[in-house]
């Protein structure tokens, strides 16, 4: 009787009572509801042309220099100045016109632009040359060139990071991976697959897809990031919960140290305990100590079969109930499960105008995805954890969704919610990770303590239209983020350190998956111990010492 109660939720809207004791049963998701859409603008942290945050993004002649914007930062003296002599030397070893992008000898600001800002036209840098290597003996080259000649540079992937770790500060040359984009091999037997640092991950993942494996990190910006750069940013992602980090998945890299040696550890084997794993070195990086040319990555068996259900929770102590009942219930088919608030909900709803995957309104919402080799398994034991969870009353109502549109739907008032809250002027963002039984008591704390400085409202004289809480409740990884009508300096004073502070008293993390940049570089002290950044500094130093990798940042 249970199971066909719940397999009858899947095809119609029930009007029924409640049965055995539990609330009404969840709903199917609406047949021909849309993916979500959106007008808010995906540049949310730049100023339009008027100086507002209200206005459609202003060009890249607006941009503030990251220079203007951190001016205790400035341009180390060592470095030297390119010349033309220097343009000349990269395009004799990499020979197509198209491997260089010269504004030394020539004005190239347009097509220099997009190498010298972040998506977010938040920073902004002064570099005149860009560089696109096509093998790693080119890479090897340009380095030892930079090395010998104390030229900077900046290696960059699809630049779509948040905290200004791919862009240039100053004049540093920009290594571009974007040529290097072959997939090299696959091994359909061990999962083991071999790429150019530069291809696309969302091309890798579709490659997989035809033979029946899935790459083992998903990211919104999975259309434009690079896989070299998700290796050097350590990117977490949408799949940790079931695949793991970085650390975890990556079986072997390619590298080229400053001095042009190249680091030839492409290994596809799951075991080698042969002396120290000097590949974690430059995961997570950041082209601090050298440029990732290529990557062997474990993948896994794409599962046959995938349930994504929407549900509604009257507090956040119900939230951490389901999420146990989840790993205790679903274990080995749970692949995600993401938390969100209902300020974050109502602010997508208010930029996208699409239709609530609910009737009413709740505290918060989890999305939970299953995936397995067997539907009919992976069914029941959904139906099992739904029907225990509503008849708990952990869960108050949810949808399920019935195929792939409307799985892409429930995902979108997910995945919506970063560009959704651009749609308000600016976001002051913070990717934290903090023990998951105080995850959610960071955001009200940030709410009440804007509220008592009288920065948050609903009328213009307010800066802070919300603070919103979500993220991945699987790896305790929150986003705080506190959407502002305009930036303002009582807002910036009022948020840090004060966040910094309530993270490091409680042992966590002010980083967990965008990394540290320019934008995080001053605060490495909140979230590790003077003994950790010395040893950090001292590899750092022993794999550059010439200080040319990506310098400003990091550590």
């Amino acid at each position: 009787m249970r199971s066909k109660v719940l397999i009858a939720c899947r095809r119609l809207r029930t009007t029924e009572k409640p049965r055995l004791g539990f609330r009404p049963p969840v709903r199917p998701w609406p047949i021909g509801h849309e993916r979500w859409s959106s007008t808010a603008s995906t540049e949310p942290h730049q100023p339009d042309a008027d100086g507002g945050v209200h206005g459609p993004a202003s060009s890249h002649h607006h941009i503030k220099f990251t220079a203007d914007s951190y001016p205790e930062i400035q341009r180390d003296g060592k470095y030297t100045q390119i010349t033309p002599d220097h343009v000349q030397y990269f395009r004799k070893i990499l020979g197509t016109e198209s491997a260089v992008i010269d504004g030394v000898s020539t004005d190239a600001t347009d097509d220099i632009e997009p190498y010298n800002t972040d998506w977010m036209r938040k920073y902004k840098g002064h570099t005149k040359l860009v560089v696109k290597p096509g093998t790693k003996e080119e890479v090897s080259k340009v380095l030892k060139y930079c090395n010998d000649n104390m030229l900077a540079v900046v290696p960059q992937g699809g630049n779509s990071g948040l905290v200004g770790g791919s862009v240039p500060v100053f004049d540093e040359i920009v290594i571009s991976l974007s040529r290097m984009n072959n997939i090299r091999s696959f091994d359909g037997v061990s999962g083991a697959l071999v790429v150019d640092s530069g291809v696309i991950l969302e091309v890798a993942d579709k490659y997989l897809a035809e033979r029946s494996h899935i790459f083992p990190l998903d990211l919104g910006a999975k259309g434009s990031c690079q896989i070299g750069g998700n290796v050097a940013t350590n990117a977490g992602g949408l799949r940790l919960l079931r695949y793991g980090s970085m650390h975890g998945n990556v079986l072997g890299i390619e590298a080229v140290l400053p001095d042009g040696t190249i680091v030839d550890d492409l290994a596809t084997l799951r075991k080698n305990n042969t002396g120290y794993d000097l590949k974690q070195l430059f995961i997570g990086s950041e082209g601090t100590i050298g440029v990732i040319t290529a990557v062997a990555i474990n993948c896994p068996q794409r599962s046959k079969a995938m349930n994504v259900a929407f549900f509604g929770l009257e507090s956040f102590d119900k939230v951490q109930r389901a999420f146990r009942e989840a790993k205790t219930q679903l274990s080995e088919i749970l692949s995600a499960f993401e938390l969100m608030d209902r300020e974050s909900q109502n602010l997508v709803h208010t930029a996208t105008k699409n239709k609530r995957p609910l009737e009413g309104q709740h505290p918060f919402y989890c999305l939970i995805e299953t995936s397995g080799s067997n539907a009919d398994h992976d069914s029941q034991k959904l139906e099992n954890f739904l029907e225990h969870v509503m008849g708990e009353e952990i869960v108050s109502d949810g949808v399920l969704a019935q195929d792939e549109t409307q799985v892409q739907a429930l995902w979108g008032w997910r995945e919506g919610i970063a560009e959704s809250l651009g749609h308000f002027g600016g976001v002051y963002k913070y990717d934290v990770s903090i023990p998951i039984s105080e995850m959610y008591t960071l955001v009200e704390e940030t709410r009440d303590r804007l509220k008592s400085k009288e920065l948050l409202g609903d009328t213009k004289d307010h800066p802070v239209v919300g603070v919103v809480g979500y993220g991945h409740m699987g790896d305790s990884n929150l986003h705080l983020n506190v959407v502002t009508r305009s930036f303002d300096k009582k807002v910036e004073k009022a948020l840090e350190p004060f966040v910094y502070e309530w993270i490091q008293k409680r042992n966590g993390s002010i980083s967990a998956e965008h990394g540290l940049g320019i934008a995080k570089k001053p605060y490495i002290g909140y979230s590790r111990s003077e003994t950790m950044i010395r040893l950090m500094k001292q590899i750092k130093n022993l794999y550059d010492p010439n200080g040319i990798m990506n310098p400003y940042k990091y550590i």
